[in-house]
């Protein structure tokens, strides 16, 4: 089993030394989460919250993704980094794919690209691209951004995206592992279509067997059964070492912990020095006691 830790709208000047103590005490990543920007009006729900309210983001601060992603792992030496996830589908596929790699170099492989759809259509307008259709757009920008890291030629015609053979360099020494996040069955197909795991949203034990249990068959019915697979969850049972066997006898490889609650409103409060000690608390009582 492996531990993630997940810190996300907080003083953007903690995440280097977060990082720093994560690596120290046992983590094998830390997810960075992605927002673009903060609609005055939106009739929109958030699809993880119990009333579906988003009012928590606002004046949350979000360095960008692939620049928080390159100064952490500029700071840090072993523990890779997850976006979780990455809004995929607004962006241009060739240029995520460019920055991946870029990271991918620099870092020594220590980028794991979580990918979803964004639940938001404002997102959508405000990067020009059509909110109809995003599912297929999705599947096809994965595709790009997967044959575009690889380091050798690569075209594509689909219906979004046409390109002529191209090469990208420098391409990293090895692939990077692309999850697809989401709980819908077509967020899960992907998953296991085109997936090199899948990453889960937080939810009830019972929900997450069902998931679990979808996914598998998802997995068989398209032929990727006997592929390497990681499966990242959010889970109370992570949080004890019998709930982090119980999940492991489940197949799950990676658990994601955090240690505050994410949706509140108005500012993070929580001193760096308080994080610091959750953190490494965590990876005293659970880690260690797992980890080999």
């Amino acid at each position: 089993m492996r531990f993630t830790y997940a810190e996300a709208m907080t003083d953007p000047s903690y995440y280097l030394p977060l990082a720093q103590a994560a690596e120290a005490a046992g983590y094998a990543s830390m997810s960075v989460a992605d927002s673009l920007a903060y609609p005055k009006e939106s009739a929109t729900s958030y699809p993880y919250t119990a009333d579906g309210g988003r009012e928590f983001l606002e004046d949350k601060s979000f360095i960008e993704t692939f620049i928080l992603v390159a100064a952490m792992g500029a700071a840090t030496s072993t523990i890779r980094f997850t976006p979780f996830v990455l809004k995929l589908p607004v962006r241009p596929p060739a240029l995520v794919a460019k920055q991946a790699s870029s990271i991918a170099y620099l870092t020594g492989n220590r980028l794991s690209l979580g990918v979803g759809l964004s639940p938001w259509p404002e997102d959508f307008a405000l990067m020009g691209v059509p909110w109809s259709r995003r599912g297929r757009r999705m599947d096809e920008a994965i595709e790009v951004v997967r044959g575009l890291t690889s380091g050798d030629y690569f075209e594509y015609h689909g219906e979004f995206y046409d390109l002529p053979p191209v090469k990208m360099s420098p391409a990293p020494t090895e692939p990077i592992p692309i999850l697809v996040g989401g709980h819908s069955d077509a967020a899960l197909r992907r998953a296991a279509r085109l997936g090199d795991g899948w990453m889960h949203g937080g939810g009830d034990a019972a929900e997450l067997d069902a998931l679990l249990t979808r996914l598998a068959a998802l997995r068989a019915e398209e032929g990727t059964a006997d592929r390497p697979f990681e499966v990242h969850v959010i889970s109370f049972d992570a949080y004890t070492v019998d709930g982090v066997r119980r999940l492991a006898d489940k197949g799950v490889t990676d658990v994601i912990v955090g240690f505050r609650a994410p949706y509140i409103k108005g500012p993070d409060t929580e001193p760096l020095a308080k994080k610091i000690e959750h953190l490494e608390r965590f990876a005293e009582s659970v880690i260690s006691k797992v980890t080999p």
